[in-house]
């Protein structure tokens, strides 16, 4: 990245090193200058790589900071990779967890995706107005596994979106029961699962079997009629199956 620079920082790192064993010796004007020669050499990387994280648009729940690389995610993506950018094990390029038993593959098929460990969801025209029609009617317009995947609906409707099982879907909040009870008082009107490719919400995988969102997750499946909005699984808690 900028091979210059780094001979840049070399050459006046080292020149300035040298003059200031001696820097006594030297006028004052000089001195002053050695001292300012010695300060950029020290802050000019770190300027470098700060001003470049800055100028670079951030997506993702954990962008990696500085210049572009080889690295894996590269500057506002998801984690970067070991040694000649190989990702970490189990992570898509793109910066989502492949998908595993019960949990999401973050699909972008359609207009909208449904997010997960490391991306936030994007609502698509459609999907949002489904989500915006009646909302003053509910508490939560709906409800996703994950606070990412939940993230991407409540910025495109301005409208609350509950997070089952906190930032990865694998906190026990709420209960089955507590759920239960809000779908039965009427206060959450969708539950949004993920992409076309089947599975639940966000959480990489995260949301295995066993664990609350997956039961709530489960009890939705069996209990509700699922449907597709621009590749996004939605189901409509008001309408029982049957």
């Amino acid at each position: 990245w900028h091979p210059w620079l780094r001979y840049v920082i070399a050459l006046v790192g080292f020149g300035a090193a040298l003059l200031i064993v001696g820097v006594r010796h030297l006028p004052r004007r000089v001195g002053v200058a050695v001292a300012a020669a010695a300060v950029i050499a020290c802050l000019a990387g770190p300027a470098a790589y700060s001003v470049s994280t800055a100028a670079t648009a951030h997506t993702g729940s954990i962008p990696t900071a500085g210049p572009s690389s080889a690295g894996f995610g590269g500057p506002g993506g998801g984690f970067r990779g070991g040694p000649g950018g190989t990702p970490p094990t189990g992570v898509r390029p793109g910066g989502t967890f492949g998908g595993t038993a019960g949990g999401s593959t973050g699909g972008t098929t359609g207009g909208a995706t449904a997010g997960g460990l490391l991306d936030g969801s994007t609502s698509s025209a459609a999907l949002t107005s489904l989500l915006e029609a009646d909302s003053s009617s509910y508490t939560w317009v709906a409800a996703a596994v994950g606070s990412n995947s939940a993230a991407g609906y409540q910025l495109a409707t301005q409208q609350p979106v509950m997070a089952i099982g906190g930032f990865n879907g694998s906190d026990p909040s709420p209960t089955l029961a507590q759920f239960k009870a809000w779908v039965a008082a009427g206060r959450i009107h969708y539950f949004i699962g993920s992409g076309s490719a089947g599975g639940f919400g966000g959480g990489g995988g995260l949301n295995a079997t066993g664990t609350t969102s997956s039961q709530i997750a489960a009890w939705v499946a069996s209990t509700f009629t699922a449907k597709t909005v621009d590749g996004v699984t939605v189901y409509d808690l008001t309408t029982p199956t049957g």
